[in-house]
């Protein structure tokens, strides 16, 4: 009897465990708005987002809870200064989202290094990945073909051992955030 209680208690603890995506980015890409705008999504639908709230650099963690239409997810923000212990972080994730600020074209060689770092930490072999290219509604953003150019996304997704998803998007306008949640709906735990 003292079995099937605990058989129970495992198999309810694995069945209300949400999974766990990582959000991953340099200092001031968008990561803090992106996760209030997706919160405010998954709450109240993509109906009226209003005007974006305010955001500070996030020093530390943020964890935010998306209720999607099959599933939970729980979204850990970790903030860009935070990036040399990432890695302390991988173990228990099910997927990352990593952004980039197409904007900042000094930004750009520094974040695509972050990237190949994720990509080739053992932990996240098979992590389900999505970048997204942030700022798109600003006018001094570089062109899908030009970052992609410079990050050699062909490369990265064909060397890659993960599966990688690209996404446009201004966390601003809410121009993608529609399909940041449809991607996080449609991945599955390995």
């Amino acid at each position: 009897m003292q079995s099937r209680a605990l058989l129970f208690c495992f198999w309810e603890t694995k069945m209300t465990r949400n999974e766990t995506c990582l959000l991953l980015g340099a200092t001031g890409v968008g990561k803090t708005l992106l996760l209030k705008r997706l919160q405010k999504i998954s709450l109240h639908g993509l109906g009226e987002l209003g005007s974006p709230p305010s955001t500070l650099p996030t020093v530390g963690t943020n964890l935010t809870d998306l209720t999607l239409k099959k599933k939970k997810v729980t979204v850990r923000e970790l903030g860009g200064c935070m990036g040399p212990i990432w890695p302390s972080y991988f173990k228990d994730c099910s997927s990352v989202i990593f952004m980039v600020d197409s904007a900042n074209i000094a930004q750009v060689s520094s974040s695509c290094i972050q990237l190949l770092s994720v990509l080739s930490a053992e932990p996240l072999r098979s992590a389900s990945v999505l970048i997204l290219f942030n700022k798109r509604d600003v006018p001094c953003t570089m062109s899908l073909i030009e970052i992609k150019s410079l990050f050699r996304m062909d490369d990265i997704i064909a060397s890659a051992t993960q599966p990688i998803t690209t996404l446009e998007l201004s966390a601003r306008s809410g121009q993608g955030l529609q399909e940041v949640l449809s991607w996080l709906e449609s991945i599955t735990v390995k």
